[in-house]
C-alpha cells in the first residue's frame, strides 16, 4: 500500500483541464488564482462528479476578490506560538503543526497562505516542542494538525507519538485530518497500528459534503473505528457547498452511519479570497435551528465561530432561552414559545 503523497494528484491547471475540472476559456484568470494560492486535488476527489465536492478544491476566479476584513492569519496561529510548530491558545491543550503539506488544498482554508510552504516539522523544531511540553505540564492534550498530519509516514508519526507518550503528562492526542475522506488509500494497516496505543488517540475528520463519503472513505473510517480510534468530524459551513438544510442533514446522517460523531460546524473564517463561500451568522443559526427539529441529537454538531485574532472559538448556535420578567421563555424545535420558571 502507498504511504506517501499520491504522485497522481492534480497540481496544475493543465491537469485540471485534462480531467475536465476547469475550462480552457478560464485559463488566463485561473492562472492568476493558481499563482496566489496552491492547487492540489487528490485522485479520489477528482473522481467525484459533484458540484459540492469540486467547489471545495477547484480554483475559482472569485478568490482574487480580497475583502478588507480578510486576513492572512484569521485565527491567530502566530499570536500564540511559544516555539515554532506549536500554538498554545488554551491552558490544557496545544496545536502541533506537524507538516505544512496536504493531499488537497481547500479553496476556503484559513491557512491557505502557509500550507504547502515547506514540509514536515524538522527534528530540531520537534525537540523544542517536546521541551516546551515537558516544561508545561498543564498541557494535557496535543492536537496534530498542519497541513494534514496523516500525510506523514507511519514511521515518523510513530516516533513523534512515542516521544509525546513518554512525557507522561498527556491524557489524549488528537488528529485533525482530511485523509480518510480525500485519500482513503493512505489509511493503511501500518498507520492504524501506530495509532492503536496506550495514550488515547482521537481523530477529527474534516468533511463538508455527503458525496465525500465514498465507499473507500467508509472502509477507511471502519478500519480506524475497529482499531479503537474514536472518530469525530468537523465541517465548514460554505455557501455553494453545504449551506442547505438537506445537504447538512445528509452529511451528518452519513457520518453517524460510519460511527463518526459530528463535532463542530465552523462558521467560515476570514481567510483571504474566501468571501464567496461565507454565509451570515444569522443564516447559520437558522440552519442549525432547522436541523434541531429533524435530526437526532447524536448527529448535531456545535456551531462555532473562531474569533478573528486568535481569541478562541465560541458556540454561536441559535438561542432557545430568553429572560422575561420573573421567568424564562423557551422556544421548542418547532418554534413555539413556552414559559419556564426555575425558582
Amino acid at each position: 500500500m502507498r504511504t506517501g503523497p499520491n504522485p497522481h494528484a492534480l497540481t496544475s491547471l493543465d491537469a485540471l483541464e485534462r480531467a475536465g475540472l476547469t475550462d480552457a476559456a478560464d485559463r488566463v484568470a485561473l492562472e492568476a488564482v493558481a499563482a496566489e494560492f496552491r492547487v492540489r486535488v487528490s485522485p479520489a476527489m477528482a473522481e467525484v462528479a459533484s458540484a459540492g465536492v469540486r467547489g471545495q478544491f477547484v480554483p475559482d476566479v472569485r478568490e482574487l476578490q480580497v475583502r478588507p476584513e480578510e486576513m492572512v492569519d484569521p485565527i491567530g496561529d502566530g499570536t500564540h506560538a511559544p516555539v515554532p510548530g506549536l500554538t498554545h491558545r488554551y491552558p490544557d491543550r496545544a496545536i502541533l503543526h506537524a507538516t505544512k503539506t496536504c493531499e488537497v488544498y481547500c479553496r476556503f482554508c484559513f491557512r491557505r497562505e502557509t500550507v504547502g510552504d515547506g514540509g514536515p516539522l524538522g527534528a530540531a523544531e520537534f525537540d523544542r516542542v517536546v521541551a516546551y511540553l515537558r516544561a508545561t505540564p498543564a498541557v494535557r492534550e496535543v492536537i496534530f494538525t498542519g497541513g494534514d498530519p496523516l500525510v506523514l509516514s507511519a514511521r515518523r508519526l510513530g516516533t513523534m507519538l512515542d516521544r509525546l507518550e513518554a512525557l507522561g503528562t498527556l491524557e489524549v492526542v488528537r488528529f485533525h485530518t482530511r485523509i480518510p475522506v480525500v485519500a482513503p488509500e493512505m489509511v493503511t494497516e501500518r498507520l492504524v497500528a501506530v495509532l492503536d496505543r496506550a495514550l488515547p488517540v482521537w481523530m477529527v475528520v474534516h468533511v463538508n459534503h455527503p458525496d465525500e463519503i465514498t465507499e473507500a472513505a467508509g472502509a477507511a473510517l471502519r478500519g480506524l473505528s475497529r482499531a479503537g480510534v474514536p472518530l469525530l468530524s468537523q465541517t465548514v459551513l460554505l455557501r455553494g457547498v453545504n449551506a442547505e438544510t438537506g445537504i447538512l442533514e445528509a452529511l451528518f446522517r452519513g457520518l453517524i452511519r460510519h460511527r463518526v460523531k459530528p463535532y463542530y460546524l465552523h462558521h467560515p473564517d476570514l481567510a483571504k479570497g474566501t468571501g464567496h463561500f461565507r454565509v451570515t451568522l444569522a443564516e447559520g443559526q437558522a440552519l442549525m435551528a432547522a436541523l434541531r427539529g429533524r435530526l437526532t441529537g447524536i448527529a448535531q454538531p456545535t456551531y462555532v465561530l473562531d474569533i478573528p485574532g486568535g481569541h478562541g472559538k465560541v458556540p454561536v448556535g441559535p438561542g432557545y432561552l430568553r429572560a422575561e420578567g420573573d421567568h424564562w421563555v423557551v422556544t421548542d424545535p418547532q418554534g413555539r414559545a413556552h414559559v419556564y420558571r426555575d425558582l
